[in-house]
């Protein structure tokens, strides 16, 4: 099942493109925006990714860190955010626990059978780790809704 609003968060570990280990808890003190791509290098992604990454002094303001989470590896990670000059942390999801206790699994992706992703989806994790929004569009080509977004977070400080 996965994890609902006002619920705590498991405190999930990633591998970030410096193949340091991170986990949802390094980031307390923050208000935390996972925001999960299908997969870098796709255009709808990339947009997001660089709308992030121009938002990042809105973000920093609100006392929130936006971490961009894919299932890719971190070498494909690393060159898409150097690609994109990409500022806020990227991490890879590959064992897929965030997606399944998350509630993103996205089968098949692009057509290939066996490979999961994450359905495009944003998550907004308060201070204490307690889930307090969350988004996840029904077509992977559709963008989060970044005013409802900001306004989230707002509302977790």
């Amino acid at each position: 099942m996965a994890v609902e609003i006002g619920q705590t968060v498991p405190d999930i570990t990633f591998t970030d493109t410096d193949r340091a280990q991170k986990k949802i808890s390094d980031f307390a003190g923050k208000t935390l925006v996972l925001a999960f791509f299908p997969g870098a290098f796709t255009g709808v992604c990339t947009k997001e990714a660089c709308t992030f990454r121009d938002s990042a002094a809105e973000y920093n303001d609100l006392n929130a860190q936006v971490v961009g989470v894919t299932v890719d590896s971190i070498f494909a990670l690393k060159a898409w955010g150097d690609q994109n000059s990409i500022t806020y942390p990227l991490v890879s999801d590959q064992s897929r626990a965030a997606v399944t206790a998350l509630g993103t699994e996205l089968p098949n992706f692009g057509g290939m059978p066996g490979y999961v992703s994450s359905k495009r989806a944003v998550f907004v994790i308060d201070k204490a780790g307690v889930l307090r929004y969350t988004e996840t569009t029904a077509n992977p080509g559709v963008e989060p809704d970044y005013e409802a977004l900001k306004q989230a977070v707002a509302a977790a400080k």
